[in-house]
């Protein structure tokens, strides 16, 4: 049932938002060139690792020029990846990992492969016995207002008591919060 939500809503939502994805592509091409989507490893459902797609909310090669993470104020995000990063609208590209099934709508969100070591290895298993998402419970309960603890307890709160009713919740609330209010 949570494979099938997931295709149709994607197809839905791709249908829905193709005019913002051309109009963000498009910016981000104008603003700082080709190519306009980035690529990066991270660790799915059973620890298999993928591609995930996001719109470039940095200059070209900014892993080779500066600190992994990104910072507050980082000087390699773009005018138009301040603005699509703000929206979330540099994740939408992960709605085609969603039809691909690397990706669910709602789960934890993919950590790249380095973040193992922040897990118990009977943990980290937990995490990965499901689609990582493209929301879930550390995203609607503060987003990165949370610390690395609470987001990983929301996300094996998320893996032990997953069920397709409290996707449809975790959506709600998402949406809810991309439209100003919060009601979690």
């Amino acid at each position: 049932m949570k494979r099938l939500t997931d295709i149709i809503l994607s197809l839905m939502a791709l249908v829905l938002l193709l005019p913002v994805l051309l109009l963000a592509g498009l910016a981000v091409a104008l603003e700082s060139g080709l190519p306009v989507f980035f690529k990066q490893t991270r660790v799915g459902l059973k620890g298999c690792k993928f591609g995930m797609f996001k719109f470039r909310s940095m200059v070209k090669n900014a892993a080779s020029t500066g600190p992994y993470f990104t910072q507050a104020n980082d000087a390699r995000i773009t005018r138009v990846g301040q603005l699509i990063r703000r929206t979330s609208i540099d994740e939408l590209p992960q709605i085609i990992n969603v039809l691909l099934g690397d990706m669910s709508l709602v789960g934890p969100r993919p950590d790249v492969p380095a973040q193992q070591s922040l897990y118990a290895p009977q943990d980290w298993a937990q995490r990965c016995s499901v689609r990582p998402g493209i929301t879930g419970l550390a995203q609607v309960k503060g987003r990165s207002a949370v610390t690395l603890e609470q987001r990983l307890a929301f996300d094996l709160d998320y893996a032990n008591s997953m069920s397709w009713w409290r996707d449809i919740q975790i959506m709600w609330w998402t949406v809810c919060q991309l439209g100003g209010k919060h009601s979690n």
